[in-house]
């Protein structure tokens, strides 16, 4: 499974979100995840997040065990989400 962690404030993660839908739409099965106002996700967030990041935007794929902290670019998204 592959998350994608994010606060409704946050304006990288609004940099990031239509990235994460597009891939979605091409099949990506990114799970989309809002940590700062959803306490089960933000716990969930906690569980992959043990001090990689410490923030959101945070990509995190289980399968491959893989991570990408704050904003990045097209490719290193889809290289993490086809990791």
């Amino acid at each position: 499974m592959k998350y994608f962690f994010y606060g409704t404030e946050c304006p990288h993660c609004h940099v990031m979100l239509p990235l994460v839908e597009k891939l979605n739409k091409e099949g990506a099965k990114i799970e989309i995840l809002e940590t700062w106002h959803n306490a089960e996700n933000a716990k969930k967030l906690e569980t992959f997040d043990t001090g990689l990041c410490g923030g959101v935007p945070f990509f995190y794929n289980a399968k491959s065990k893989k991570f990408l902290c704050g904003e990045a670019t097209e490719k290193e998204v889809r290289d993490w989400a086809d990791s």
